[in-house]
């Protein structure tokens, strides 16, 4: 009997997806359009957060949202009434997460002539959008304070690949046992390099400092 032959089907699928990502990083460079990935589990603020987002920079820099779903329109509708800035809604056929082919299509129809920022606000899963590169040139995540303060040592990979985290809802903090300064803890654990902001969607506590960030990272692309 012949020798069977093992195929590593997912290794090839991240390879290739990998390729995919670094060419879509050049051709965005070589526009000059920043793009963010933006993750989170379900329920998180990430809307509500680019909402208060989007209503600080829309004015500062040409901006346009990418919002991604396994199914409905209701985040990229709310979106473009609640601050008038572009918006598609990216169905992925029950995926649970965007590859950098997925990404690429969603920005082709965003059209990038007229933009310095995308922001795609991805599936909300811990899990499967941290496995692939988008093309993005940031990763952001958010994790709110209900979720609890161990999410960090729970979901590795997520706090690994982020460059930004986003802890949400402190407002409910007194509520619920969540350490903010352990949580950084358990974060600069899985990644040392990551920068924490703590925000509130809802008041708009915080926000100023991740719109800091964010400008400084789109110019800082443009112009480097």
């Amino acid at each position: 009997m012949d020798e069977i032959k093992v195929i590593e089907i997912k290794k090839n699928v991240f390879e290739d997806n990998d390729k995919d990502a670094e060419d879509l990083r050049k051709e965005l460079k070589d526009k000059g359009v920043f793009l963010l990935n933006l993750m989170s589990a379900p329920g998180s603020g990430k809307t509500t957060t680019l909402i208060q987002t989007l209503n600080r920079i829309k004015n500062k820099v040409r901006v346009a949202v990418m919002e991604a779903d396994i199914d409905s329109d209701v985040d990229a509708v709310k979106i473009v009434e609640a601050t008038g800035v572009p918006s598609i809604q990216l169905h992925t056929g029950g995926m649970c997460h965007l590859d950098a082919e997925m990404t690429r299509q969603g920005l082709d129809n965003v059209g990038l002539k007229d933009v310095d920022l995308v922001v795609l606000e991805n599936v909300g899963n811990l899990v499967c959008p941290a496995e692939f590169d988008t093309g993005a040139v940031r990763n952001a995540m958010i994790l709110s304070v209900p979720e609890g303060d161990d999410k960090p040592l729970k979901y590795p990979l997520m706090f690994t690949v982020c460059d930004l985290v986003l802890i949400n809802k402190t407002d409910v903090m007194p509520y619920f046992d969540f350490d903010l300064e352990r949580c950084k803890s358990y974060i600069h654990q899985r990644n040392p390099k990551a920068q924490v902001i703590p925000i509130c969607a809802k008041t708009g506590e915080g926000v100023d400092a991740f719109v800091q960030w964010l400008l400084a990272e789109v110019n800082a692309w443009k112009n480097n």
